[in-house]
This record gives structure tokens, sequence and C-alpha cells, in this order.
């Protein structure tokens, strides 16, 4: 029973190049406008070349049937209602007329399309047409009914032929036996079909279908729902391929379903129903892998698929036509099909079903049309109209076409040739021919076309085309090719070359014509082609010809291994593609006969053509029927000619190259027309601006593969990518353009590269460039040949050397220069020695001997390396005999260090101690346990390990000063230390070393030794020193000796430690101490109350100087105010001295304080008499204070002027100045107030000094001042008569002091003065006179940094090397004099 199941819808050199660039993409969009204007848009094609048109009057108004002759579609048979069959050749010209006595109802061509059965409904006589003779024959059936179907077997010369009431009769057209079969069917047969297994499938009106062998029985029957319309065999889809072909029968029931039946499952059919609204099915075809394509009345064209998985659903739908449709026909060979409904046919690309392929138009079938149908080969479609007329068009035409240069000569139509130039936008002609051709060819100024044995000859003049003549040749042509003047003609393997016009008397009779090969030779040509001046020709047995049209004769021959098939030349004919029997293309050169295979050539290529385009000379593609490849050959490469892929590009289908220009492929399509197809290896770019950075780098990858160097140049320039820059550069290295690869790294700026270019540019010797290159490229195999092929083969012997390739260097060596085999293999050997082939290394060092006298350092390096893998390889006597003979040391201790290694300790050491390697001799002779030699090599060992080893050695046999002093050697104190303690008991040697070596080890074992003797102070020492300060502490703790491990701490312990010692001395009441330690951990609380509570004495206490120390550190107003308050004595009542609270504020730095105690302090060492104490208080504050750049105060620096000027006094007196001694102790004496505790002294050496100097009325008047009742009875008596004598005797006598310039204004006043009445500046004073300073004369004291007359402290210095301010000791050479003072005049720090 059958499955019902319903269908549903399911649904791219210079500035010249560049602009030849741009030139070629213009003209490219101009010639693809050109051909728009010629052939109209090809994505919308039109199939208007009607071929022929059989009118309703010559087959009868009404339906038409019509068969196409099967094969070779020569033949249109057709019959209509005037009961005639009409033959009609391809072009529409009538061949024969059969006269039928009724109304035809079949006629069907055989197999082979030689026969055509025609039978008719009132005759049961069968009409046999052969197309050969052109005769009829009638077949009597031998049936009385009416014959009503006929069918040819589609793979044997069986005929069946079905009657109205069922019968059959199955004819052999080859035996003529006739098999009749009565009651098949039991009414009409209506249609029917053979398999391609000669199986026999028969429909009748009895709703029923058979299925029978070839001799009639009966197989299968099933019956069907409705009446059968069409039945077809073919192959269900499946996932795996039925061996047994055909295994199911399809049949349109009833004009509604389709049903399926099995041949391997007749049990289960299908029946395949359609939506209602698509209407009756017309007619359906099988096709491709199972699918089925089903016409519908409405309009509607459904594909199905017929595997299990899909069948139930649409793959494609569309209404092809409004109003109905016809008829449908589908083409294998063009992979098209075709509807025809209301006045249009339609046609699709079964690849592509959804775009509308063409379309026709016939507008004057208004009413409407009938059956369709394509000839086998596809070139004609037929169909029908309602009327009874037959319309043929044309759907493909043969590929027919050739080129020569950029002019194209193709196939428009089946008597049609048209010659086109699209590059020069030349206008189109077309020829008009006799014949439907089989070839086409075309030169510069002829075109021929032809077919079997003759050709005919246009001549392609000025004005117009003109045909020159036809010529038979001796068999069937099967190529040609023509040039200006010859054209040579394949036919029967040979070639015949003529002149195309023969003129008479202007060339002789043997140069018109010639065949090729000649008599003598035993090849069959294959394949030939006719360039300006040669033809060429390949045969069977590999043999290439040249043959030279001017001379008439052969130039050049070439072997190659097997046959070649196919040529193909350049334009200029210098270079030539030829495939061979292998499928292997190969491009060669007659001029040196090189042949260079091509890469990824595919072994299908129907053809190649090379770029027309002058600037892509190298370019050429091949192709085959899928794919376009294009290739780059390149002349001149670092390796010789090359041939390159540079990329593929996916050809239309069934399009043929005809010309390539610029990447454009022109080709030629089946329906007569040519198209462009742009090389996806190509760059067509316009405004490279506009493009993105993907883009920019897409068309620098292609141009580099073309080898278009300066269009790559363009593209770098917009990508701006180092790694692009280099990639160019390479690419230019390799085609030998060094001057372009060198603009590129100058452009990226790699100087190294450029250098080296440099240096090979201008090589002459293609090779020896090409090597350079190919080394710089690191191609070493490829560098090497080409050096040796060079005219400096040397070249190629330096770079192995270079390179360190020592097997090549002396194999290279060998045949050009010898005398360079000794130093290579010296070379060679010490990198063998290097990597442990130490055999072979031994071999190349006795090779590299050369025992001349110039070569001496050579050959001892070669010696060397004898003794060295001599030893390595076991043969220690020779190594070792030619290491001591040797006077080179390093040999020696290279050969000692291997004898080493391999444990040959006596040879080693020995070795070591010749060559003077003491260390390494010692400690060889200790790893063999030769002490005696070790004891003579020590005085030399300078290896602290060798004498440790020593050492131990002689411990170990208890000889202790031996390894006592070896131990000391080795500075290896801590064994020194224990032996003397342990073995040698001499504990002073241990503590001299502990104390200079300050061991830690060395002290932790001496102070256990004095714990041992009950020494605890000298214990704690020790033990402080080896840092053990816990075992130090507990020991002091113990023993009662924490002062002396407090003294020995120092300031070395830890916090902890202090903190423990500080705790230890607090619980024994020991305030100074505890405050010590707790001041050094940083407790300053607790240490300033333990200072505080130690007594205070009128001397200087050092506890109120910690105390003052701890708060200076502490910086805590609370722990200040409290020892404020300590130092004032309102603690204890009792005040402390002054000098501690200035202390104090020192510490705090608070120096304003600072300097107001120290004016009181100095005031009251100045009341007592401390003059000298004074004046240190107030030097030592002003020093700070400067330090601190503090401004001094006024009676501070003055105080210290006026007691500075005191203690001068002494110093002038005792050199004997006692001019200067009288000024400055006048400057005294004016501030006498200050000097209360001698007054009379002072005043009365004032007197008697200025006296001395003769300043008598300065001596008088301070004489005077003594006279006073106050001072009269306290003067001393021997200077009390002179004294009253000046006052008795006064004489006014004085000279005026001397003056000098100021130091800011130049104001000239007294020496002793010190403020300018000028400028009003105090001016600063000198140290050693007292007097004002003066700019030509200034230098400071290095100590204390105060001024001084350069001269009179020089002077000073030479008796007295002590600073009178600081009293610091002042070499003489470290005082300099200061050419500009004014950093001093203005950085005064006073106020």
């Amino acid at each position: 029973m059958a499955k019902n199941i319903s269908m549903t819808g399911n649904f791219r050199h210079n500035e010249r190049s560049r602009n030849a660039n741009i030139e070629a993409v213009l003209n490219s969009r101009r010639r693809n406008e050109y051909r728009r204007q010629l052939y109209g848009d090809e994505s919308q094609r039109t199939l208007n070349q009607r071929v022929f048109h059989v009118t309703e009057k010559t087959n009868g108004t009404g339906a038409v049937k019509f068969e196409w002759q099967k094969t070779l579609g020569n033949y249109l048979a057709s019959s209509g209602t005037n009961n005639n069959v009409n033959l009609f050749d391809r072009h529409g010209e009538l061949i024969d007329e059969i006269n039928l006595p009724g109304t035809c109802n079949g006629l069907e061509w055989d197999k082979d399309g030689d026969t055509l059965a025609v039978v008719c409904d009132r005759s049961s006589v069968i009409f046999l047409w052969d197309a050969n003779s052109l005769k009829t024959s009638q077949l009597d059936s031998g049936f009385k009914d009416g014959l009503c179907f006929v069918r040819w077997s589609r793979t044997g010369p069986q005929l069946a032929v079905g009657t109205i009431k069922g019968n059959l009769l199955i004819y052999n057209h080859q035996t003529s036996r006739k098999v009749p079969i009565l009651g098949k069917h039991t009414k009409k047969i209506t249609c029917g079909a053979w398999s391609n297994k000669n199986l026999l499938c028969l429909g009748s009106e009895d709703k029923s279908i058979t299925i029978s062998n070839q001799e009639g029985d009966t197989i299968k029957q099933s019956p069907l729902r409705a009446e059968p319309y069409d039945i077809q065999f073919s192959e269900m889809k499946v996932d795996e391929r039925s061996p047994n072909g055909e295994n199911t029968v399809s049949i349109c029931c009833g004009r509604k379903t389709l049903f399926l039946y099995n041949l391997n499952d007749s049990d289960n059919p299908i029946e395949l129903a359609f939506q209602q609204r698509y209407g009756n099915v017309v007619g359906y075809q099988w096709y491709g892998d199972g699918y089925i394509m089903i016409g519908f009345s409405n309009g509607y064209l459904v594909v199905i698929s017929t595997h299990i998985s899909e069948i139930g659903q649409e793959l494609f739908q569309a209404r092809n036509h409004k109003d109905n449709l016809k008829a449908i026909a589908i083409s294998l060979s063009l992979n098209k099909a075709a509807s025809c409904g209301d006045n249009t046919i339609k046609i699709h690309d079964l690849s592509e079903l959804k775009e509308m392929y063409a379309i026709v138009e016939l507008e004057d079938e208004s009413k409407g049309l009938g059956k369709m149908a394509w000839t086998d080969d596809g070139q004609l479609l037929a169909v029908s109209s309602a009327k009874g007329g037959i319309h043929v068009y044309l759907t493909k035409l043969p590929v027919l076409g050739d080129a020569y240069g950029t002019r194209i000569a193709h196939l428009t139509s089946l008597l049609e040739v048209t010659v086109v130039n699209h590059v020069e936008q030349e206008p189109p002609f077309p020829i008009a021919i006799e014949v439907e051709p089989t070839f086409v060819a075309i030169g510069p100024y002829h075109l021929a076309v032809g077919m079997n044995n003759r050709a005919w000859f246009y001549l392609l003049g000025t004005k117009g085309p003109e045909k020159l003549s036809d010529r038979e040749y001796l068999g069937t042509i099967v190529g040609m090719s023509l040039n200006a003047d010859y054209v040579a003609v394949a036919f029967e393997n040979q070639v015949q070359l003529n002149l195309i016009e023969p003129e008479n008397g202007s060339t002789s009779e043997d140069r018109e014509t010639r065949l090729f090969p000649g008599k003598d030779s035993d090849g069959k040509v294959l394949c030939h082609c006719l360039t300006p001046e040669f033809l060429v020709f390949g045969t069977d047995t590999g043999e290439l010809y040249y043959f030279f049209i001017e001379d008439w004769q052969f130039v050049n021959e070439f072997r190659h291994v097997v046959g070649i098939r196919k040529l193909f030349p350049d334009p200029s004919g210098t270079r030539l593609v030829f495939v061979d029997d292998k499928s292997d293309g190969f491009v060669y050169n007659p001029v040196n006969d090189n042949t260079l295979e091509i890469p990824g050539f595919s072994a299908t290529v129907e053809g190649v053509l090379w770029e027309n385009w002058p600037y892509d000379k190298g370019v050429f593609i091949a192709y085959d029927d899928d794919n376009i490849y294009t290739y780059v050959y390149s002349r001149e490469t670092i390796k010789g000619p090359q041939v390159t892929l540079a990329g593929t590009t996916k050809l239309p289908y069934a399009q043929k190259p005809l010309l390539l220009y610029n990447g454009e492929v022109t080709c030629q399509t089946p329906s007569g027309k040519t198209t462009t197809l742009q090389l996806s290896t190509h760059n067509f770019h316009e405004k490279l601006q506009d493009l993105s950075m993907d883009d920019l780098k897409e068309g620098f990858r292609k141009s580099l593969a073309l080898k278009k160097l300066r269009e790559s140049w363009v593209l770098c320039h917009f990508i701006n990518k180092k790694q692009n820059w280099l990639e160019l550069a390479e690419t230019a290295l390799e085609q030998l353009e060094l001057e372009f690869a060198m603009r590129v790294y100058r452009q990226i700026g790699e100087a190294g590269m450029l250098l080296s270019l440099l240096n090979i540019l201008g090589t002459e010797d293609r090779n020896l460039l090409a090597g350079n290159l190919a080394l710089i490229k690191k191609d070493f195999n490829l560098a090497q040949e080409l050096f040796l092929a060079s005219s400096s083969p040397m070249m190629a012997l330096e770079m192995r050397r270079d390179l360190l390739h020592w097997d090549q260097a002396l194999k290279l060596a060998k045949s050009l220069a010898p005398d360079q085999i000794p130093f290579i293999s010296k070379e060679y050997a010490q990198q063998l020695e290097f990597t442990g082939d130490h055999s072979n290394a031994l071999v190349h060092f006795e090779k590299g001997v050369t025992k001349l006298p110039e070569c001496r350092d050579h050959d001892e390096a070669c010696a060397s390396g004898i003794a060295r893998t001599s030893i390595r390889c076991g043969d220690i006597r020779r190594g070792v005999q030619m290491a001591t003979k040797m006077p080179n040391r390093t040999l020696k201790k290279d050969c000692a260090a291997i004898l080493e290694s391999m444990k040959q300790y006596s040879e080693s050491a020995a070795l070591y101690e010749k060559g003077a390697f003491y260390d390494k001799a010692a400690s060889v002779y200790i790893k063999s346990k030769n002490w005696n030699k070790v004891g003579e090599l020590l005085p030399q060992v300078n290896s602290p390990k060798i004498h440790i080893q020593y050492a131990k050695a002689k411990e170990a046999d208890g000889r202790y000063k031996e390894a006592a002093k070896a131990y000391e050697n080795a500075k290896d104190f801590d064994n020194v230390i224990r032996i003397q303690l342990d073995h040698l008991h001499n504990p002073e040697e241990a503590v001299r070393i502990v104390r200079e070596t300050k061991s830690t080890e060395g002290a932790k074992m001496v102070a256990r030794f004095f714990q041992k003797l009950n020494d605890f102070s000298s214990a704690i020492q020790f033990l402080v020193m080896s840092k053990c300060n816990d075992e130090a502490f507990q020991l002091a703790q113990q023993h009662g000796q924490m002062e002396v491990y407090a003294e020995i701490i120092g300031d070395d312990a830890t916090l902890e430690d202090y903190q423990s010692i500080a705790l230890h001395f607090d619980n024994e009441k020991s305030h100074f101490l505890a405050g010590k330690f707790f001041l050094l951990c940083s407790q300053y609380k607790k240490a300033l109350q333990h200072f505080l509570r130690c007594p205070y004495t009128s001397e200087d206490s050092p506890a109120v100087e910690m105390a003052i120390e701890t708060v200076g550190q502490a910086k805590d107003d609370p722990l200040t105010h409290q020892l404020i308050d300590y130092l004032m004595g309102e603690t204890d009542g009792v005040p402390k001295d002054a000098k501690y609270l200035f202390r104090l504020y020192m510490a705090l730095k608070q120096h304003r304080e600072a300097a107001r105690t120290a004016i009181i302090i100095a005031r009251e060492e100045q009341n007592a008499g401390n003059y000298r104490n004074a004046h240190d208080v107030l030097y030592s504050m002003f020093t700070e204070l400067r330090a601190q750049k503090i401004k001094i105060p006024a009676e501070m620096a003055t105080n210290l002027m006026i007691l500075h000027s005191y203690i001068l006094v002494k110093i002038h007196v005792k050199r004997g100045d006692h001019m200067k001694g009288a000024r400055m102790l006048i400057r005294v004496a004016n501030n006498i107030s200050k000097f209360p505790s001698h007054i009379v002294p002072i005043l009365t050496s004032t007197v008697i000094e200025c006296h001395r100097s003769g300043l008598k009325n300065s001596s008088f008047s301070y004489a005077t001042m003594l006279m006073r009742p106050e001072y009269r009875n306290k003067i001393d008596l021997k200077y009390k008569r002179k004294i009253e004598a000046i006052v008795r005797r006064p004489d006014k006598t004085e000279e005026d002091e001397p003056t000098s310039p100021c130091p800011y204004c130049n104001f000239d006043l007294e020496s002793t003065e010190l403020v300018c009445p000028g400028c009003k500046n105090n001016i600063p004073y000198c140290v050693v006179t007292g007097c004002h300073m003066v700019k030509d004369n200034w230098s400071v004291c290095p100590q204390c940094n105060f001024p001084a007359l350069y001269s009179e402290f020089s002077s000073l210095l030479e008796t007295d090397d002590t600073c009178p301010m600081c009293s610091e000791t002042v070499k003489q050479g470290k005082v300099y004099k200061i050419d500009d003072p004014s950093p001093y005049l203005h950085d005064r720090g006073d106020e």
C-alpha cells in the first residue's frame, strides 16, 4: 500500500609604472562599460538568438509533437494535425517529409539517433526513417487495433510499441525479430519507459503499471489510484548508492500525485501529493542526486528530494508563470532547467535555482505554448506553440575562440564569428561563415574557421572582413595557429606550415608549404604553436623543435623525458610553457634550454595564457574547468629563473579564458558572449587612502606575490609597518633589485643592511652578486653554489670558514686552496675538541702541522692540541711528554687538568708543579696523600684551602705547632685559637689572636677558658666580644661584675641589654649607672629620675650633665620643666650653676635662650675676672648660632669683641708690638665697666702701654682717671709714682692713628674703629690685630671661619700656630688670601 505524503514549501618601475597601473584600472572600467554597451548586462541575459521557426502551416494548426535526434541533435522531427512528419536540420532546413495515414500518436529516436520510429492511429504500420540514408521504411506490427505508443530502449536495439487495446510489440531492430504480447494491459497503453537495465515499464488507462524484461515477460505489476500520465526510471537518493542502478519507477497519477515505486521494495511504494493551489502536474524530470523538478499548471515550479529524510519537503518553489505552465525541460549538459507558459520561456541554473538565468518572450504566441525539449548537447531548445508552430533557440554555443595579442575572435552564433578588441576598444565586427565550425583561429591580419579537413580564411582589413579562400588538408584539423604570413595546421599527428596568401613569384615554392615532421622522424606531433618568427612543435617522444621561418630551417631542438602535449608561447615567443604526458607543466627558455617545473600545476589544466600588459610580462595563468592559477615567471632571481604560484581564482562554470590583460581575464561563455573576470591575485584600487588597513595589507600581499615592487612601495607607505617594509626589501633582494632594496632599507633606517648592500653594489658577476645576497639571506648552500660558479670561488671557502662549517671548508680547500688545509684543520680540530670529539680532533690537529718556520705559532698550537687530545684518547705518555717538553705554561695547566679529571694524580701534580701552578699541584698531591710533597710546596702556596688541609693532616698526626702555623697561614684563626688553648696551653697567644682578629668563635673559646680559671672579668670581656651578651650578663650578675660588663658592653649592645643592666643598677640603688643605661635604652623618664637623685656637687656634676643629655634626647616638655625646676633650685632649694641651664638650652637647640644665658654666664665670669672663660662661652655660643643661621645678638658680638681685644693685648705685648697693645687697651679701658674686678690693673696697664707707645694724651687721660679717690689707693706702688708724674707734668702730644678704607664704602677711618661714619656699618674685625678688616688683605681662620688680615695672620703663624679666637692649631699653609670677601661682608650673622 502506498504511503501518502503531502508536500510543504521549504524554502579585485618608477613614476611611469605607477601611472600605468592607474591607467590600467581606468582602461579596465572603460572596457567593462564597452562590453555592457556591446552585449548588455550578463546578469540579466535574454535568449534572443532564434535559430529558426517552423510555422503552423508546416505542421497544421493545433498541438504539435516533436523530438530531437538523440546524441547528435542534428535533426528535429515534428508532426501536427496535417498528418505529416517533417524532418529539419539544426539550421531549420526541411530535409524530408513522411506522410501518415492518420494522426501521429508517437515518434521516438533510437539511442544513437540513427532511426526515427513513428506510429499513427489509423494504421498498424510502424514508420522507420533512417538518418544516414534519409529513407523511410515501414514495419507491420501485426496488430489490427491502432498503435498509440512507441519507445526505443535506452541501451539496446529494442523498440516497444503499444496499442489502444493494451497489446504490446517488442521489435529488435538489429535482428528484425518481433515479439507480440497480447493483453499486457486491458486498456490503452498511454505511457512507458525503458531502464538502463533494459526493463520496460508501461502504464495504461486500466490504472496499473507493468514491468517487463526485454522479451516482454512481466516481472512486476502494480495497481494505481488514477490513470498514469508519465513514467520515468531513476534512482532514489539514499545514503549508499545502489549497485543495481536505476531502482525506482516514478509515475504521475491523474496529474495530481507522484507515485514512487521502488523495485527493491515493491510492497512499500510512496505516493507524493502536492498543494492544490499548484494545480495539475504538467510534467516532471529527475536530475542530480535523486532530485525531481515538477511543473504545475498554475505556473509553479517545485523541486523535491527523494532522500528518505527529506521526502515531504520542498527544496525550491517558484511561480514562474502568472497564468499557466505548459512544460518543463532539463539539460544536464548545460546544468539548466527551462519552463514555458503564457508566452514566456524562463531558464534557471540548476546550481542556483533562485536566480533567473534567462527569459525568452514570445510576443506573437498569444494562444500559449506547448511542449519543450532540449538537444542532448544543450545547444538548441525547441518549444511548440498552441497554434502549431515550433520555435528553436540557441542556448549553448560551442565554446570556440582564439586570441592574438589583444584581439579576440569567438563564435557568437552557429554561423557567425565576431572579432573584437576590448583593450583597444575597436568596434566589434561579426563575420558570417558558411559552416558550423569546429575550430577558430586568429592572427594579426587573418581569421580562419573550419571543420573536418577544410578551413576558410578571411582577411581582417580596414574595410572590414573579406573572405580570401578555403583550403582542404590531408586530414581532420585538430588545431591551427596563424601569424602575419603563415598558418600552421595540425592534423593526423602532423603539422603543415603554409602561406595564408600565396604571392605569385615573390615566394619560392619550397617556402610556401612544408609538412612536419620530416620523413626521417618517427615522432608524432602532438602540439604546435606559431610565433611571429618561429614554428614550434612537440612530439610524443619528447622532442621540442624550433623552426625559424625566415631562414626556413630548424634552429633549436630540445628533448624532454616524456611526450609533450601542449605548447603556450609568451607574446614575444622568447619563453614557452609546455605540458607533458604526465600533465606536468614547465617553462622553457630556448636560449639556454633551461626548463623550470611549474609548482602546483593542476593535472587537468586546459590551457595557459600569458599576460599581454607590457608591465607584467612575466605573469601567466593556467586554467582548468574550475580554477585559474596565476603564476609569476621571474627571469632573474638569487636562485636563477623561477616560477612561483601567486594565487588561485575561481573560474565561472563553462567559461573559457581567451585573453589576459593587466589581471583581467576575458572569458567566452556558452551563450556566445565574452565576459571579464578579475583575478583575485591582482589589485584593482584607485584611491588607496579610502581602503581599510586589512585591505591595504591584502593588496600589499598580492603585489608582493606578483613581484610588483613599485606598487608594493606605495602600499607600504600607507601601511607604514616595519614588517611590511622588510618583506618588500627581501623580495627586492630575491629579484636582484639591489638599488630598490637599498631604497627600502634607507626608508626604515636599517643602516647595517644598507652598508652590506653598498659593499656589493656594482658587482658585475651575476653569480657573485647572487651569492652575496644568498649569504645575506642565510641560504648558505645556495651561496656556495653561486660563489663556485662565479669569478671568485674562494668566497665559498671564506664563507664556510667564517660560518665554522669545517667539513665543507675542507672539501672546498682541497680543490681551491690546498695550502689552507692545515689552518682549517687546526680550527676544525679546536671546535671538535670543544664539542668533545677528541679522536677526530687529534686527527685534524695532526693534519694541521706544517713544519714550516714561518708557521711556528700555528704548529705550536697544533702540538698543544695533539698533547691534550692524546691524553683524552688514552695516550697519556705521549701527551705528558709533549706537554713537558713545550715551554707553554698554559698547556701544562690544561693537560694537568685533564689528567686530574682522569684521576691520574701523580702525572697531573707533576705537570702543575712544572708549570709553576703550585696551589693546584699541592691540591692534587693532597688527593694522592703525598704530604711530603705538599710540605715542600707550602711556602709557595697561597690557597687557604690547601693550608687547612695540610693543617688538619698535621693535627691528626699530633704535630700541633705545625698545624697551628698552617692554620694561621690559612687565616683560620679559630682553629689556631683552639689549638693554642686545647693542645699547646698558650692562652696569651690565643688572647692576642682574638684581640687582633676580633674572631667571635675564638672569643667564645677564650671566654670558656677564663671561666674555667674563675677569671670572670676576662670571661665577660670575651663573651661580649663573641656577641654572647645574655651569657655575659648572667655571668656578671652572678659574680658581681655588672659594672665591668656595663663598661665592656659600651655602645654595641641592644636596647634589651641596656634595659637589663639599668634594672640591675636600679635594684642596686646605683642611680647614676641606672640612669645612664635607662638613657641608652631610651627610657628617658626613668633615666632623668635617677640622675636627679644623684647628689649635687658645686664642681662639675656628671649626673646633671647626663640629665641635660636625657632631656635633650627626649624632647619632652614635662621632663624639660622638671629639669629646669631642679636647676633653678625649686626642687631642693639649691640653685645650680647657670652653665647647666646654658647647656640645657643648647641640648634642646633653643639657641636664643642659650644665647641669653651665655651672655649672663659670660658676664658673671667677667665680673669674677675669668675673662678667658667668658670669652670661650661667648665664642662657642657665637659659632653655634652662626651654624644654625640664627642672627647673633649685638650685645653678644660686642662683649666677644671687647673680651677678644683684652686677650689680644697679651699677644701684642708678647710680640713686642706695644702700639697695637695700647690701642686694644684703650678699647678695653673705654669699656672698663665690664671688667669690675680689675679696673685699676687694666687702667694702670693702659697708662703704661700708651706712655710707652707715645700715646701721651691717652696716657694722661687714663692716668687722671686713676687719680680718682676710689682708685688711687689701689694703684700698685711700683707704678704709682710714675702715674702721678704723668698727671703732674702732662704731655698731650699724640700722633694720629693710621687710617684704612672701609670694606663697605671705602671711607678712610681709623684702623681700630669698628663702626664706619660713612655707611654706619659694623665692620668685621681682625682676630689677630683687633683692627677693622680691609678688602685687599682678607683671609679667614680655617678652623673658626673668623676674619683676619692676611698679612698679620701669616706673620703670627710664623711664631705661633694657634688662632687667637678659637685657640685651635692652624698650619701656615692652610691660610689663603681671599680676593673677593663679599660673602663675608653680607653674611656676618650679627644683628
